[in-house]
């Protein structure tokens, strides 16, 4: 079984890789920290005219129906360039949730905009601090408003339009969730920013006070959706992973071969090599389990919540440890404003939690493996 990817799909990743490295250095990554700007907008205005936007959406609904792979690719450079945009949101999110249950006609109504750029999405799920669950789900849908709090909601401020996880059913089971459209620009909707670690990425807190929306949808069907968007959100988020955790060790190597100390390379110190070899060796492992839900993910596999699992908790322990170990590289200027470690470090807690914590989705791989097993 052939796990690489076609040339047409390098040959992709290394335009992408191009057009980041232009448009979306780290000067962009520091306009953003630094003022009140959401996002690049210049830089999303590039994503959308290059059509990444709707890689995975069928040429019929105004994609251009190329498929999850493609978009592996594009995920991975955005991570290595920290690209301050609400891609993941909108595209990994919105779409993939349109994609699977919405009707025709909310797919003739939104992805043509969500392709063209002329929309951005998000879906919000979380409630607080708690993990979202059925039982602990409080916001509200019944006769076509929504009602409560949903925080922290990505590119909340950004979004046009959100798919809210909301309660429909009285009992604490998945039966009783299902996913609505809500206008995030319309009546009864209040938006507030989030002050995070990185700031280079919108979180919010939306609340709903008898917002209009529709079901999307069966009722009930909510909850199931959800984890196949998740899923499918995992494999293109841990690309962003591996993409940053790539960087962030390609910064450490480049800084330890330059930076001399008694005469030498800190490179030729056992300790770094050991720091850049241990980077590296996490690196590859979140690499290839990436790989491997790319491949679910394409093909729509049964094993797709496995290799969903294991490629978010491998891609997030890469890039938190890359981020970390860069930073020591760097030795005391690692830790200075200046020096670009800790946009990288931002980055990769933020990614960490952005689809439930590390420790739910290490749960999740448990959970699929025994099933597996006892099949």
């Amino acid at each position: 079984m052939n796990f690489d990817f076609s040339d047409d799909q390098k040959l992709l990743k290394d335009q992408a890789r191009k057009f980041l490295t232009d448009k979306s250095g780290m000067k962009v990554v520091r306009n953003i920290l630094d003022t009140d700007e959401l996002y690049a907008k210049d830089v999303w205005k590039g994503i959308v005219e290059m059509g990444w936007t709707g890689t995975a959406i069928p040429e019929a609904y105004g994609g251009i129906g190329l498929g999850h792979l493609e978009l592996c690719m594009i995920a991975e450079e955005l991570g290595r360039s920290l690209a301050p945009v609400p891609f993941s949101s909108s595209v990994y999110l919105a779409t993939e949730a349109l994609l699977i249950a919405g009707s025709e006609a909310q797919k003739q109504k939104y992805l043509p905009a969500l392709a063209a750029g002329e929309s951005i999405g998000t879906l919000a799920l979380s409630e607080g601090m708690q993990a979202a669950s059925p039982k602990n789900m409080k916001v509200s849908f019944e006769g076509g408003k929504v009602n409560g709090v949903k925080m922290p909601v990505p590119d909340g401020d950004i979004a046009n339009f959100a798919i809210v996880v909301v309660k429909t059913g009285s009992g604490g089971d998945e039966k009783s969730v299902s996913l609505a459209i809500v206008d995030l620009t319309g009546a009864g909707v209040t938006r507030e920013p989030l002050k995070t670690l990185d700031p280079t990425r919108d979180l919010s807190n939306i609340s709903f006070n008898g917002a209009p929306a529709e079901l999307l949808g069966a009722q009930g069907s909510g909850w199931t959706v959800l984890q196949q968007v998740l899923d499918r959100a995992a494999v293109l988020v841990a690309f962003e992973q591996v993409g940053g955790a790539d960087a962030a060790l390609n910064m450490a190597r480049e800084y330890a071969l330059n930076r001399y100390a008694f005469g030498r390379p800190i490179a030729s110190f056992q300790a770094i090599k050991h720091k850049l070899a241990d980077m590296y060796i996490k690196n590859e492992l979140a690499r290839s389990n990436s790989y491997y839900g790319a491949w679910a993910l394409s093909t729509n596999a049964p094993d797709l919540p496995a290799a969903a699992a294991g490629s978010r908790v491998a891609a997030t322990e890469a890039f938190n440890f890359a981020a970390k170990e860069n930073i020591q590289t760097h030795g005391g200027m690692g830790f200075t404003w200046e020096f670009d470690c800790h946009l990288y470090y931002r980055r990769a807690k933020w990614l960490s939690l952005s689809l439930g914590s590390h420790l739910s989705w290490k749960d999740r791989l448990v959970s699929e493996l025994e099933k597996r097993n006892a099949a």
